[in-house]
């Protein structure tokens, strides 16, 4: 008997090897609802740190940078002259000045159109599929602001081959208004161009690391060579086992050294 229950045993254990290693190419997905919490990546970046970024760095640029105000055409008019938005009193086609009502019911604050040149990674890490979601996200989350509006990356792209220029070479005067005659030529005139910038800072213990990630957004305005900066900043931590948050982050302050 005892053979034959041996022989049983080492079959059993057989089957369950081969079916863990038929399973072990295996993948499953499911998918996250709205509330789930995104993955966090064991070795790079990922969701749960690119979201928050993009969310906090362009909310805080938008909510800074003034929309442009431009008066529209005149359809009445008075004695009375209106100023303008520099000094310079409005006028209609023919030249009489503005009835200040009528001035205030059609100087209307049109969108801002804002040029997103590119993201530069500047970062440790390779952004591989993540930069061309970041883009959109980022261009989405302009356009969905009423107060600005972006312009087609075609355009930015077709732009920035017809006068042969890097999206850095923009900050020159010269290069900047170059670009944008082009892009004015199109249809498409530019108040702002946008530039993001990713870097990352890596602090190393034994076989734990910390590394902070940040989005710098900068704004330049076309017109007049001012610009804006917002940034947000992520820090996540890596280590070799699962305890490793509890032993470098714990409540004895670990990660003094």
């Amino acid at each position: 008997m005892r053979p034959t229950a041996t022989a049983a045993s080492v079959v059993v254990i057989v089957a369950i090897l081969t079916a863990a290693a038929g399973c072990a190419g295996r993948q499953y997905g499911h998918l996250l609802a709205n509330d789930d919490k995104d993955l966090v990546g064991s070795h790079a970046a990922g969701a749960a740190t690119w979201n928050p970024l993009v969310e906090e760095s362009v909310a805080k640029l938008l909510s800074r940078c003034p929309p442009t105000v431009q008066p529209v055409t005149f359809a009445a008019h008075s004695g009375q002259p209106v100023q303008g938005l520099n000094g310079p009193e409005l006028s209609t086609a023919d030249g009489l000045p503005v009835d200040p009502a009528v001035a205030h019911q059609t100087l209307t604050a049109a969108p801002a159109n804002v040029c997103f040149v590119g993201i530069e990674n500047k970062s440790a890490e390779e952004l591989g599929d993540f930069k061309e979601q970041l883009y959109e996200q980022i261009d989405s989350q302009i356009n969905s602001n009423g107060d600005f509006r972006g312009i087609s990356r075609r355009m930015v792209q077709t732009a920035l081959r017809e006068t042969r220029l890097r999206p850095d070479a923009l900050f020159l005067p010269a290069n900047r208004e170059a670009f944008a005659a082009v892009l004015g030529k199109a249809g498409t005139p530019v108040d702002y161009l946008l530039f993001a910038n990713i870097t990352t800072g890596t602090t190393d213990r034994n076989k734990t690391s910390q590394r902070d990630y940040t989005l710098t957004l900068e704004m330049v305005n076309v017109h007049t060579g001012d610009f804006l900066k917002e940034s947000a900043k992520i820090r996540k931590g890596y280590s070799k086992s699962r305890a490793g948050k509890w032993w470098n982050y714990g409540i004895f302050d670990q990660a003094d050294g």
